[in-house]
């Protein structure tokens, strides 16, 4: 059996956050918990979103305690403002840091007996749904509006955790490409190619099947014609990538990822290095570790990529053009190619372990073992 699970509620498109207006008159919500980052606030994005609220005459505060790799103090910091604030929902504004922040939030709150932020790892049965959560993404790559999934850095025992969570997912996504625009050039690609690796490793992962195939084979598709488009700020790649990543998230959240994303969680934790970044470096060299395993389905991601000619290759050279391809596009975004200036060596064992312990490594077309993790990271540097 397979199951799926998606928003009750989605917009998309250039000014689609005047519907936000709507749907707090709709719902009966009488005051947000506006969760957004520093940055965010400091730039005036935040602003876009305090402003529909305003203009309606609805009640909100500011919460902006959140790391870009958000932390269980963030969290519990949130659920202590929560509390005295007064608001029966949440508004995420930002990337993966606002939103995971946020549902972690949302569900302590609805879930007390889990105020322990690390009793949320994995997939954990929690009896309620979240506070209500209007999702608003500023960045094109974590898909964390359309998924069940979040992720909390442990800075104590410098790791991330994972949590799986059908509760959590946001009941009202907006996916409006103007609040992208203002992206720096660095982090639309690697957020972009972020949200690449959700698609890639969705379709391989052991999970995948037909639905979610789809989704993540139109995903590829969307995110290699419009990635390059919105590093260079234009408003067909910021439209397409704001597509492209969500397409990609309501794919990977029902079938999970792989060893990419459990090798660049660690490096997020240790390093603070941005996850997508860390995503771009490791994705193409886990591709031809995982390529074994995957059957004909690199031909289809040469394809969906844009390579021409896949049906006459061999399985080796389709496999092969599959990952130039994905190594080309980072390399156009301006992606490191390797992970010399990031990981020290004498933290590769912790690294391998950490990698081996986090929850997206089962999903992985390929069963790895600590010794195979330790070589890749090498072979990385």
């Amino acid at each position: 059996m397979n199951r799926f699970i998606l928003n009750e509620t989605s917009y998309h498109g250039a000014g689609a956050i005047k519907a936000i207006a709507d749907e707090v008159k709709k719902r009966g919500f009488k005051k947000a918990f506006v969760c957004s980052d520093p940055d965010l606030v400091k730039f005036r994005v935040t602003d876009k979103v305090l402003k529909v609220l305003e203009n309606a005459g609805y009640a909100y505060e500011l919460y902006s305690d959140i790391k870009p790799n958000p932390t269980i103090e963030n969290v519990q910091t949130g659920v202590a403002a929560y509390k005295k604030s007064g608001a029966d929902y949440i508004i995420a504004i930002g990337g993966g840091s606002s939103m995971d922040t946020a549902k972690a939030i949302g569900i302590i709150i609805a879930n007390p007996e889990h105020e322990d932020v690390r009793s949320l790892e994995g997939a954990v049965d929690t009896k309620k749904p979240s506070v209500p959560i209007i999702a608003v993404p500023t960045t094109a790559g974590t898909a964390a509006e359309v998924t069940i999934n979040y992720v909390i850095t442990d800075v104590e025992k410098n790791r991330k955790f994972v949590c799986v969570d059908p509760h959590d997912i946001p009941v009202v996504a907006v996916i409006d490409p103007e609040m992208m625009a203002t992206m720096p050039k660095g982090l639309t690609a690697a957020t972009g190619m972020d949200a690449l690796t959700h698609a890639i490793e969705g379709y391989i992962t052991k999970g995948a099947w037909e639905l979610s195939d789809m989704f993540h084979l139109k995903a590829i598709e969307i995110i290699a014609k419009s990635l390059r488009g919105a590093v260079a700020n234009t408003p067909e790649g910021r439209e397409g990538m704001a597509l492209g990543q969500y397409v990609a998230g309501m794919g990977f959240s029902n079938v999970g990822l792989g060893i990419v994303h459990s090798m660049a969680h660690p490096l997020g934790a240790l390093y603070d290095t941005p996850h997508g970044v860390a995503n771009a470096i490791i994705l193409p060299t886990v591709m031809e570790y995982n390529a074994p395993a995957t059957g004909e389905k690199y031909r289809e991601i040469a394809r969906a990529m844009g390579v021409k000619g896949v049906d006459d290759m061999t399985e080796e050279e389709y496999r092969k053009a599959a990952i130039a391809a994905v190594k080309q596009l980072s390399h156009d975004v301006g992606i490191p190619a390797d992970l010399k200036n990031i990981v020290k060596e004498e933290d590769i064992d912790f690294l391998a372990q950490s990698a081996m312990d986090d929850a997206c490594r089962p999903g992985n077309p390929k069963d790895p073992t600590k010794e195979d993790i330790i070589a890749l990271y090498k072979s990385l540097l």
